[in-house]
C-alpha cells in the first residue's frame, strides 16, 4: 500500500487501485483508514508497536479480497 484515500472503518469494503489509478481489487479491511495510514509502508511485525494492538497481520487478507 502506498496511499490511503477517504475514510472507512474496519470491516468495510474498499477498492484497491494500481499505479495508473485503475481499480484492481476490492476487499474487507482489517483496520480503519486512520490506522491504515499509521501502518502504511511498515512491516506487519510493527503493527502492535504503531497501533498498540494487532487485529490481523495484514490490511486485507487474501481470503477477503476479490481481484477485478
Amino acid at each position: 500500500m502506498t496511499a490511503v484515500e477517504g475514510t472507512f472503518r474496519r470491516g468495510e469494503v474498499v477498492s484497491c487501485h494500481g499505479p495508473d489509478g485503475a481499480a484492481i481489487a476490492r476487499g474487507l479491511v482489517n483496520y480503519s483508514a486512520e490506522e491504515a495510514r499509521k501502518i502504511m509502508g511498515q512491516p506487519s511485525e510493527r503493527i502492535a508497536q504503531l497501533l498498540g494492538y494487532v487485529d490481523e497481520p495484514e490490511l486485507i487478507h487474501r481470503d477477503n479480497l476479490v481481484l477485478l
